[in-house]
């Protein structure tokens, strides 16, 4: 007889990572193990969620929870709401990971909940860490279960669901956004460990004062990751208490942690929220901001080339003719960092994103391209008009190749008054120069020599 999947399973009770029995923490368990809430009111920081009137908190109390996504940062409390929901609702929880876990398991979990709800009528939470990880053949094999209700869908993800969840899966959950914790909430968490005797280090750090300058930095530090809060705090009460320190102050926490380590991922969406901020700050022309978002990514590990390369194309974007020295200290910049390399390189960056950050703005460069490439994409293609025509040979002079050209340089104004767009575009305008920086007099100046062709060809 084959034994069925749950058989392996180990009961709330004995499975430490998911509704482990409070009262009795096994030994050896990292502290951020042992202080996971086991209560939607002992959640920090996620108010809009599990608050006294949110969507969750009514659905578990109700016993209604459908499936969900739940989208956050590391350590903002994903596996410890899916475990709390299945703890308070009448579901079986089953947890698997995306990184270990193939469409072959995914079939065998939804089959065994399947007949695991018609046996005992009870449906199953299945948990799916980095649920993003999974491809679009494994997301589907989830449609079927999800829509008959055998099972509550919850998958995690730190990435933006819109982009890595399917469509048609995502359609059938609840996305529910988590946020980093603020500093006040990781603070609350540390108290709660340290006075805690029975889950937290209540009786190791007793004897030890931990002053409020030591907290706020160790909650500056794990940028609203509680796991990361705790692991910090439980190392340097550690650290205190080998060192026979009685206090614990900032110094004692550089003693263990020397440099802040931020949320970042170069090819995550975290990489596009930076850019994002860097590139919206630049427009915006506030160099404090473009500055403090520079030094994020680039202490972050961002590759700083990616990021003058961005530079250069802000240049021109957002910038243009408004102040052409623009682009030209972008491509600067460039060409210093990749003499020098890092660290040093990294202040050429800097000086070019305060430039662009004070430079006057100009899309209108931009917009005079796209405008063009449009019609290009969107009209037919007519034929160069004759006068613009070159005539190279005797036969293309005949058929009137060049007729009607006039050599700009022979006339007295220096415009020969040529109408130099296809017939069907004469008089469109791509390029609208804004009254700003040099622009405004680059706009003077087409003006009068757009007034000087009419003249000449009259």
């Amino acid at each position: 007889m084959n034994r069925s999947l749950f058989d392996d399973q180990p009961t709330p009770a004995q499975r430490d990572d998911t509704v482990a029995d409070p009262d009795t923490p096994s030994a050896g368990t990292p502290l951020a193990e042992r202080l996971r809430p086991q209560t939607l009111d002992e959640v920090e920081g996620q108010t809009d969620v599990v608050g006294d009137r949110a969507f969750l908190r009514r659905a578990v109390l109700e016993d209604r929870v459908p499936s969900l996504v739940l989208w956050g940062p590391p350590g903002c409390g994903k596996t410890t709401l899916a475990q709390i929901v299945a703890r308070e609702t009448s579901s079986r929880f089953v947890p698997f990971s995306a990184v270990t876990s193939g469409i072959k398991e995914v079939k065998e979990v939804m089959a065994e909940a399947t007949r695991f709800r018609r046996h005992n009528g009870q449906r199953s939470l299945i948990f799916i860490d980095e649920i993003h990880r999974f491809n679009r053949a494994q997301q589907d094999a989830f449609l079927p279960y999800v829509e008959r209700g055998d099972v509550v869908l919850v998958g995690a993800t730190t990435e933006n669901p819109s982009f890595e969840v399917n469509a048609a899966l995502l359609s059938r959950c609840r996305v529910v956004v988590l946020k980093a914790l603020e500093p006040e909430d990781l603070i609350r968490v540390m108290r709660r460990a340290l006075t805690d005797s029975e889950r937290g280090l209540g009786t190791q750090a007793a004897e030890i004062e931990v002053e409020d300058e030591a907290l706020a930095m160790l909650a500056q530090l794990a940028s609203g990751d509680a796991r990361r809060v705790l692991n910090l705090l439980e190392l340097v009460v550690e650290d205190a208490l080998s060192a026979g320190d009685s206090v614990i102050g900032v110094d004692e926490v550089r003693r263990v942690e020397r440099r802040k380590t931020l949320v970042y991922d170069k090819s995550g969406e975290e990489h596009f929220n930076l850019i994002s901020a860097l590139h919206k700050s630049l427009r915006e022309s506030d160099a404090q901001a473009a500055i403090y978002w520079l030094a994020r990514m680039l202490t972050a590990g961002e590759d700083p080339l990616y990021v003058v390369r961005r530079l250069v194309r802000f240049a021109s974007e957002d910038i243009g003719l408004a102040d052409p020295r623009a682009l030209r200290q972008a491509l600067d910049a460039w060409d210093a960092y990749e003499r020098l390399g890092s660290p040093e390189g990294e202040l050429a960056i800097a000086q070019a994103t305060l430039y662009l950050a004070a430079a006057p703005k100009s899309n209108a460069a931009y917009k005079a391209f796209k405008a063009a490439r449009r019609t290009v994409e969107e009209r037919p293609a007519e034929g160069v008009p004759m006068a613009l025509r070159n005539a190279p040979t005797r036969l293309m002079k005949d058929i009137g190749y060049g007729d009607g050209y006039v050599y700009a340089h022979d006339t007295e104004d220096g415009v020969g008054g040529l109408d130099c767009l296809p017939e069907s575009l004469q008089g469109t305008r791509f390029y609208e120069p804004l009254e700003r920086g040099i622009e405004a007099r680059i706009g003077e100046r087409l003006r009068e020599l757009e007034e000087l062709r009419r003249k000449n060809r009259s």
